[in-house]
């Protein structure tokens, strides 16, 4: 992680304010979504980019359901599971 050498206070409501060159390297605009994450003792702010729902992987999406991204890579497992499957379903039993 890289030092900014920039501290901000909390207001009365929670919030802080990041400051506009922040926000200009990293590309985060005024509508923009950040998640949030913790990691031991650290908060980490990202830009949100929603991802697959089964890997997280954010390259390569496709709506395979309303409001559900999955990406190319869990679509072909899912298709190789399926056929296997399906072949076991309808190979006759000796």
């Amino acid at each position: 992680m890289k030092a900014t050498g920039i501290v901000r206070q909390v207001d009365h409501l929670g919030r802080i304010v990041l400051p506009m060159e922040l926000r200009k390297t990293m590309d985060i605009g005024t509508k923009d979504s950040l998640e949030i994450y913790t990691d031991g003792q650290q908060i980490v702010l990202r830009k949100y980019a929603p991802g697959c729902v089964l890997c997280n992987r954010v390259e390569g999406l496709v709506s395979l359901y309303p409001g559900k991204l999955v990406c190319s890579g869990c679509v072909k497992l899912i298709v190789k599971e399926e056929s296997k499957l399906i072949g076991t379903v309808t190979s006759p039993s000796d």
